[in-house]
């Protein structure tokens, strides 16, 4: 019994009877019951019409099988198989050999999967039926939040564009009012199939898109492709923690699917401002903290600002000098555990640039106290 192309489950459907021919019927009569049904059930003429998308499925399905001579007699032979009792149902006898079991066969070989599994793999999955779901685009944006509003997180509204089904013509690609007509370049299956090397290699349709139908004069806008572009405001959250020049993806938010695929996503790069005295080191904020020469000396307790919170007040042991960094715990960015991280806060000391009288008489009395202490001997040693 011919086997190509075959599959297990031929044997439970009737596909003269979907297409409403007899068994007999020549391929003339079939071709043409296809196409009318086609014509009637396509889903560019029935837009949100289920059961006739459904409907469509089983026509292109069976026009598939009995449409191909060669696996019309495939489809025929198995059909009177069984019909006939050959194979005896999967769990029965084969031959009228009673007791023969087709799972002594199929067992061990297909690792425990049942006699179905098997007959899907020795017959092969069929070509696909129809045009592909194919995932709608991803679309990129950019966006940009406040410094705040990224460690927060943050609601924004997006406005995109992305390739979408034609307006006009609503994806069918024909010029509305004109006649829809099954593609004479594919028959209705939506791709050719091209010989490379010795094996069939299916490729979308050249002519109608893999959309299965034809139209009598294409589309204006769209120029028959069935696609156009739709522009849209969508609302985007922002998550807690976002870093200057990190991408976010969102699922489903792209552009939609095609023939039932899934939407694409929208992948957001976000641009953080900067704040006026705090930045960021991973999950850290940093401050720079001016104080006078007379705390860097002697010490001091300073105030120090925290984002979004009270100050904190800081201790400086005397002697600190320009540049020391000191930790506050738990003042920084809130982490995706809910920790956060802390706040650095370096002193810089600040050098008046005019002095009043008694002001530089007093620094002046420190340069000569310090006379004997030179700063920079050790930068004219020798080795």
């Amino acid at each position: 019994m011919a086997t190509d192309g075959m599959r297990a489950d031929w044997a439970q459907k009737d596909f003269y009877a979907v297409l409403g021919v007899t068994k007999d019927a020549d391929a003339d009569a079939i071709k043409k019951a296809y196409r009318k049904l086609a014509r009637e059930n396509h889903p560019d003429s029935n837009p949100g019409d289920d059961a006739k998308a459904e409907r469509f499925k089983k026509v292109a399905e069976a026009y598939d099988v009995v449409g191909d001579p060669a696996k019309r007699k495939s489809y025929d032979d198995i059909r009177n198989s069984f019909a006939s009792g050959g194979f005896g149902g999967f769990g029965g006898g084969m031959g009228g050999q009673g007791g023969f079991d087709m799972s002594d066969i199929f067992g061990g070989a297909a690792g425990g999967r049942g006699a179905g599994s098997v007959f899907s793999d020795l017959f092969g999955g069929g070509r696909q039926r129809g045009p592909r779901p194919v995932k709608g685009q991803d679309v990129e944006s950019t966006a940009t939040v406040s410094f705040t509003d990224a460690l927060d997180g943050v609601t924004i509204s997006l406005r995109l564009t992305s390739d979408a089904a034609c307006h006009t013509c609503n994806g069918s690609g024909g010029k509305p009012g004109t006649k829809p007509r099954v593609c004479v370049t594919c028959e209705g299956v939506g791709h050719v199939t091209d010989p490379s090397g010795g094996f069939g290699v299916n490729r979308t349709c050249p002519a109608c898109g893999g959309r299965q139908l034809t139209y009598e004069a294409p589309c204006p806008d769209c120029m028959g492709s069935g696609r156009g572009t739709s522009a849209r405001t969508i609302q985007a959250r922002i998550p807690a923690g976002v870093k200057d020049g990190q991408k976010i993806r969102l699922k489903g938010k792209g552009g939609p699917g095609q023939n039932g695929g899934p939407a694409g996503d929208l992948l957001v790069t976000v641009k953080v401002g900067k704040h006026r005295i705090f930045d960021r080191s991973g999950d850290n904020l940093t401050v720079d903290v001016p104080i006078g020469f007379d705390e860097a000396a002697l010490g001091a307790e300073i105030k120090v600002p925290t984002l979004g919170g009270s100050p904190v007040t800081l201790k400086m042991p005397a002697g600190t000098p320009t540049g020391r960094t000191f930790r506050v715990r738990g003042k920084g960015v809130t982490r995706k555990d809910g920790t956060k991280g802390d706040l650095l806060a370096t002193v810089v000391v600040q050098v008046p640039a005019t002095l009043d009288d008694e002001t530089r008489a007093a620094v002046e009395a420190y340069r000569a106290a310090q006379a004997d202490r030179p700063l920079r001997t050790n930068l004219f040693e020798e080795e």
